[in-house]
Formats: structure tokens, C-alpha cells, sequence
């Protein structure tokens, strides 16, 4: 873990600023704000109270989403936690970037104009706290302090979140993040420079190795104890039947005979999950608390987004990986207490607009590298429209337990296909069939559209390729 230091990256950071001509003046360098981006592990996008959910006691998430922006159609380009944040840092996709579980080091030219990196030469004190969940060994070069740790695997139990301790007593992992989020504002509040603090929860990320999977803090326990958790929708045998074989025998399988394959796991996985969620909430509005007692409520700017979706045993599956939109869609708020109005944007966001959306709000230019849109002007009221009809999908992480696959998605069409195995194509009317049921590809009428985004697949997926 490396300490604070204030004056190189500051001075740097002037200097920049002074003969960059698309920079921000001397006079606005002092009034830009702080930026606190939170990212949670796995929290599908209707795992947060604001949408109505009722499993969900996200009480600092939802006044957030009220005060804030709330993009309810977010999503992630690459359903999985390593290729997924190499994205949130870098501001491109996986076919771009090429990180994975195995790539070793995530390329340098990536790296180097990082959001942490760019906004720490140009003045801002940046810190890392929590899951980075990205191979870098150069952490020093992006952050001014840091400290990486995610759930231990020295500890098939409850240990693998309780290990960390605050004043000699062991703590949940979600609240020694908590701490030093508050920590690091005291530390920072009066340092005379913007910060840009990352706050990586590794919750409600279930603990894969334990056979109870999901751990929780006290204070959260008693929610949803005389609740019975509803079945997941599609949990019918035909939904499962319907998967292609290798998603049948495959690790999303797998995972769900850990976590729902009897009712007692279901409703202690589920619970769990949610109990999770809902102690991440208590921490924000720690934060929250702390920002107005140190009088940087005003102008600091919060960003609350997941990783990656997740299956609550749907189509009778569990973990992420796939392109159906309980993997890639997510929950994203971005409050900026400057703004004027709250908005509820259908905008197809993603998670490579956030390093595009800080280095906007930090005032800087976005580096010719990115390939997200910064979503500021929507938060501003400036627009509604993030001129973006169809995105990119994918998950192309050689495992042998998960089958890579690629689509696109509009408001209305989602199209999917295996990438070892093309024929295989499905194509659902969003507007129709939001669970994504019925697959029109099998259908002859339909044969245009497929064919329509089949091209358009091809030609997405060679734009952003490296």
C-alpha cells in the first residue's frame, strides 16, 4: 500500500493544465469537483430498490438514483469481472483491451491514459480501495494511495469475508472498504487538491469455495427473515432445456447446483445476495455523511455502478458469462449535486462511458483511445440522446466450462450467437419478450433481421477490435 503524496503529481497536474488548449483555466482547475466512483460486484441492474424491487433495502442507492441521473438500460460490454473492469479502467472492449484471467498484464498502452492516470497527471489526488480485479503490476503509476484485496481463498468459511480488521477488531470486507473510503475523504478534505477516490466492493460476489456461499454483516441480517423469496421467473424444466448444450453442462450449471438447486440454498443464496447489497448501502451512506461534514457534499460527484449482471436461478443458471440482459445489464447512477434536475435515461449506457464520464466531469479531454461516450451532457440536462442505437456484446475468455459468445443489442432486438459454434443464433423482440423467451431466430420470417445483425455484428466486432 503506498502513502499519499500531494505535491509531484500536483505540480505535474498544473502544468498540464497550463499548456493543454482543450484543458480547463487555472481558475476552474480549483473548482472541480471530487469524484467517487463505486463499483459492487455482481449486482444485476434490478437489484436496487429504486426499480421496486422489494428483496432490495438499498436506501442511500435509490436517493441517490432520485437526486442523481439513473440510466436503466446500463450495461456491460463483457459479462465477467476481469474483462469487465480492464474495460471500466481503460474505456475500451475486451476484443480491444484482450484482458482476461489469463492474459497475464493488461497491455501498457491501455494503462497509460487509465482514467486514475490521466486525472492524477492532471492535478487530482487519486486512491484505490478494495477489488481491482485487473493484472497491473504499476498500481503506483495510476493511484497516490491504494490498497488491492478482494474475498480470500485461504478460507473455505465465513473467513474469506470476515479477515480484515478496523482497530483490532475482524470486520465484513464491506465494512473495512467502508472505512477506508472515510479515511481517505478525512485524509483528503482539506488537501487543496480535487480527489478521484475508486471504491471497489467485493460484495455480494458469492464466496465460490464455501459450501454457505453467501456471508453478510450483522446489521443486515434480520432482512427478509420471514420473507419467502418468490421463485425465478423462467424456472421451468423447458427453459433449461432450451439452452444449447455446452450452456447446459457448462459452469453456469455448475454454479446453480452450489447456490439453488434445493429450496433451502435458494432462499439462503438469495437472501444472502440481497443482505450483501444492502450492507454496501449502509457503507454509501457512511460516505454520504462524511462528505457533508467535511463540506464536500456540494461538490463531490458519486457514480454507483456493477461490474457484471447475475442469474438468481433463472432458466435454472447461475454466475453471468452470457448475453441474455440478466448478465449484461446492470445498475448505474451517476449523481452530480451540481446538476440541476433528476433524469431517468433509457440511454444504452455502458460501462466504457465511465472513464469517458470522469475525465469529462474532471474537465479534461477524452483520450483518443476510448471508446465510450462520456454521459455528462445527459446528467447536465444538456440532451437526452446518447446517439447510440445498437451495442456490442461480449464474452470471449477461452474457459472450457464457459462457451464464448457475442451479440448486439437495441432497445428493442437482441441478437446472440456462440462464437465456436455461429449457427447457433438467437434473436428476441425486447419490446415483446423481455425475458427472452421466444426465439425468433428459429423463425423463417424473421430471417432478414437475423441476417441484418449478423452484419451488424461483424461489423461491430471488427470496429472495435485490436
Amino acid at each position: 500500500m503506498t502513502q499519499p503524496r500531494h505535491t509531484t503529481p500536483y505540480i505535474i497536474g498544473l502544468f498540464f493544465l497550463l499548456i493543454s488548449c482543450n484543458g480547463p483555466t487555472h481558475a476552474q482547475q480549483t473548482e472541480r469537483p471530487n469524484i467517487i466512483f463505486i463499483l459492487t460486484d455482481d449486482q444485476r441492474f434490478d437489484a436496487i430498490g429504486y426499480v421496486g424491487n422489494p428483496l432490495a433495502t438499498t436506501p442511500e442507492m435509490d436517493r441517490l438514483a432520485r437526486e442523481g441521473t439513473y440510466f436503466d438500460h446500463a450495461m456491460v460490454t463483457t459479462p465477467i469481472c476481469a474483462a469487465s473492469r480492464a474495460s471500466l479502467l481503460s474505456g475500451v472492449y475486451e476484443r480491444s483491451h484482450r484482458f482476461d484471467f489469463t492474459s497475464g498484464d493488461i497491455a501498457e498502452r491501455y494503462m497509460t491514459e487509465a482514467y486514475p492516470a490521466v486525472l492524477r497527471q492532471a492535478g487530482y489526488h487519486t486512491g484505490f480501495y478494495g477489488k481491482f480485479g485487473v493484472q497491473y503490476a504499476d498500481k503506483e503509476r495510476l493511484f497516490d494511495e491504494y490498497e488491492s484485496y478482494d474475498r480470500s481463498d485461504d478460507y473455505a468459511d465465513r473467513r474469506g469475508y470476515f479477515y480484515k480488521t478496523i482497530d483490532g477488531d475482524t470486520v465484513h470486507l464491506t465494512r473495512y472498504t467502508g472505512q477506508q473510503a472515510l479515511d481517505f475523504v478525512d485524509r483528503n478534505a482539506d488537501a487543496g487538491q480535487p480527489f478521484c477516490l475508486s471504491l471497489s466492493f467485493s460484495a455480494p460476489h458469492a464466496h465460490d469455495i464455501a459450501e454457505e456461499q453467501y456471508f453478510w454483516q450483522p446489521e443486515t441480517d434480520t432482512l427478509l427473515r420471514s420473507y419467502e423469496v418468490p421463485a425465478p421467473a423462467l424456472a421451468a424444466q423447458t427453459y433449461f432445456d432450451a439452452l444449447p448444450e455446452a450452456v447446459r453442462e457448462g459452469f453456469n450449471r455448475v454454479r446453480w447446483t452450489w447456490r439453488y438447486d434445493t429450496p433451502e440454498k435458494y432462499q439462503h443464496s438469495v437472501k444472502g445476495y440481497y443482505r450483501m447489497i444492502a450492507g454496501i448501502d449502509l457503507e454509501i451512506g457512511k460516505l454520504r455523511q462524511k462528505l457533508a461534514e467535511r463540506g464536500l457534499a456540494e461538490n463531490t460527484v458519486i457514480i454507483v455502478m456493477g461490474d457484471n449482471g447475475y442469474f438468481l436461478g433463472e432458466r435454472q443458471l447461475a454466475g453471468k458469462w452470457l448475453m441474455y440482459d440478466n448478465s449484461v445489464r446492470v445498475p448505474l447512477i451517476v449523481y452530480d449535486p451540481r446538476a440541476a434536475q433528476h433524469h431517468d435515461s433509457d440511454a444504452l449506457a455502458l460501462n466504457i462511458d465511465v472513464p469517458a464520464t470522469i475525465v469529462d466531469l474532471a474537465g479534461l479531454p477524452q483520450p483518443d483511445i476510448y471508446q465510450g461516450k462520456s454521459l455528462l451532457p445527459m446528467v447536465e440536462g444538456e440532451t437526452t440522446n446518447l446517439a447510440r442505437d445498437t451495442v456490442l456484446l461480449e464474452h470471449l475468455w477461452e474457459f472450457p466450462d464457459i462457451p464464448p459468445s457475442e451479440g448486439v443489442r437495441t432497445r428493442e432486438w437482441k441478437y446472440l450467437r456462440y462464437i465456436h459454434d455461429k449457427d447457433i443464433e438467437e434473436l428476441y423482440r425486447l419490446t415483446d419478450d423481455p425475458l427472452e423467451t421466444v426465439n425468433l431466430a428459429l423463425d423463417s420470417t424473421y430471417r432478414e433481421k437475423v441476417l441484418e445483425f449478423r452484419e451488424k455484428c461483424e461489423e461491430l466486432g471488427r470496429k472495435y477490435g485490436d
